[in-house]
């Protein structure tokens, strides 16, 4: 690095990076087009390297995918020492600290955005000053943006593999099968797994979580069930079970509402729900501070209120 590069270069190139045009980064950061070009020739200039492909700049060349890297952790040590200093700041009275202000920008997986908006909602009421971002895509995605400093912390199930990721579970995270209200098992009890096989199943695609989890439960059962179709999304596959498509297993958030309205029914399957944990992550090679460690420690302390779901009940032996 060289000692004229700025931190003010390193933003504009990682959005246009990340945005993947000039235009488009220039229309975030609130510049002009022109801006954002001198800034990134600059750049390349000084660094006597090419940035991006002379043929498609668009593109990051080789030395442009590496310097994007360094330039997302340089850029996230930024924002977590101002946020580190924002807490120390103190009032205008002059009454000491107030708090935690800042950027909260938090990912989350798809069924955990049924609790996330107040999750968030609680934390500004008690830190109102913080700013609040949210993030939803799948878990693989998620995992992508913290390793690449694109998101500082983030809630998930499953603890990642990736050695980088620190995960911590703070909540019980329910899984049930579901059918349409009208459906013959809804009158039954205790319904055993193999009544199940021959039943139209609504599978999540390929790669979803949900799906990994039922597949390992049905190999746990020794059991195959009969792939009625294969959706992708949560919601798509409520209105599928409601239409009497066929029966699926879902993250108990995703059907709440349904479930109190009578639109969807849950099969009291033996041995269900099952439950993973929901897991609060972040990296391991940037302490948490400011408002990030105090979202975390809400989350340890109110997470799993916010996160219950109704009519499930947890077994005290799970």
């Amino acid at each position: 690095m060289t000692a004229s590069m700025n931190i003010r270069q390193l933003k504009v190139f990682e959005a246009v990076a990340r945005l993947g045009g000039f235009s488009r980064a220039a229309e975030q950061l609130g510049m002009t087009q022109p801006a954002v070009s001198m800034l990134v020739r600059q750049l390349e200039k000084e660094l006597r390297i090419a940035l991006f492909d002379p043929n498609d700049r668009k593109r990051l060349s080789e030395a442009g995918r590496e310097l994007v890297l360094h330039a997302r952790r340089i850029l996230a040590q930024v924002k977590d020492a101002e946020n580190a200093m924002a807490f120390h700041e103190e009032g205008a009275a002059g009454d000491g600290a107030r708090g935690p202000r800042g950027l909260l920008h938090l990912g989350v997986v798809s069924p955990a955005h049924y609790f996330a908006p107040r999750l968030l909602h609680e934390f500004h009421q008690r830190f109102p000053d913080v700013r609040l971002k949210l993030t939803v895509a799948k878990r693989s995605e998620i995992l992508a943006m913290l390793v690449e400093h694109q998101l500082d912390i983030a809630i998930t199930g499953y603890p990642p593999s990736e050695a980088d990721l620190d995960a911590s579970s703070f909540a019980r995270h329910p899984h049930c099968i579901v059918a349409a209200p009208g459906h013959p098992l809804v009158a039954s009890k205790g319904i055993p797994w193999a009544a199940l096989q021959h039943e139209d199943f609504i599978f999540r695609e390929q790669g979803s979580s949900t799906r990994s989890f039922l597949e390992q439960l049905l190999q746990a059962q020794s059991i195959q069930v009969r792939l009625g179709m294969e959706l992708a999304g949560n919601e798509t596959i409520k209105h599928a079970v409601m239409c009497g498509l066929g029966i699926s297993f879902l993250s108990a958030h995703v059907f709440q509402v349904e479930l109190a309205a009578g639109r969807i029914a849950m099969l009291d399957v033996v041995d269900m729900p099952k439950f993973i944990d929901w897991c609060f992550i972040h990296r391991r090679d940037t302490g948490l501070s400011g408002v990030n460690l105090a979202f975390k420690q809400f989350v340890f302390d109110e997470g799993a209120r916010i996160a219950a779901c109704e009519n499930i009940v947890v077994p005290a032996s799970r």
